[in-house]
């Protein structure tokens, strides 16, 4: 079964599209607010060296989304589908991140909700990797009914290994609207 990793979602209060390399400038705009950053495991990625990185990660997982706020228009944030793995009916979303100016407004539950939605038709697992300090996502993730499973050193393009835990979510368990 083929998945299309970038397909465009949307509800009424984001947009999913695929990620484009025209992007970078808008993105930057919204990452280069370093309190986005600071429990993340790089800390540095509102550097615009440092996001090149990312963003270079992103355009080439093939499975980045650019996250737009349907009210205004804006970019508001990133995330994406990364390590598909057809054998074991899995797949892995993260990378996410978004303006401040959202945080707390229930963006991450709407933009969660359609990339589950979405891939629970092909896959019966979702795993996340969030970082061991990043509090505010793990506190997030368990708010979706994700669980932690593991830990895991994960290499981010171009950075070095940091720890993460690992959080999964299956079709059953999954309640979203």
């Amino acid at each position: 079964m083929n998945v299309d990793l970038q397909p465009t979602l949307e509800n009424e209060r984001v947009i999913l599209r695929p990620l484009q390399q025209q992007d970078f400038e808008m993105l930057y705009n919204v990452a280069a607010d370093p309190a986005i950053w600071q429990q993340h495991p790089n800390k540095d990625r509102w550097k615009k060296d440092v996001f090149s990185t990312f963003f270079e990660g992103a355009i080439q997982s093939g499975g980045a989304f650019l996250v737009i706020d349907k009210t205004t228009g804006l970019a508001i944030g990133s995330t994406r589908f990364y390590d598909y793995n057809s054998k074991d009916n899995n797949i892995f979303i993260g990378y996410t991140f978004y303006a401040t100016a959202y945080w707390g407004k229930g963006i991450n539950l709407a933009v969660k909700a359609l990339l589950l939605n979405y891939i629970f038709k092909y896959v019966d697992k979702v795993y996340f990797h969030i970082g061991a300090e990043n509090i505010r996502s793990q506190i997030a993730i368990a708010r979706l009914g994700a669980i932690k499973v593991g830990q895991q050193e994960v290499t981010y393009f171009g950075e070095t290994p940091k720890l993460n835990f690992v959080y999964e979510i299956t079709k059953v368990a999954a309640s979203l609207t």
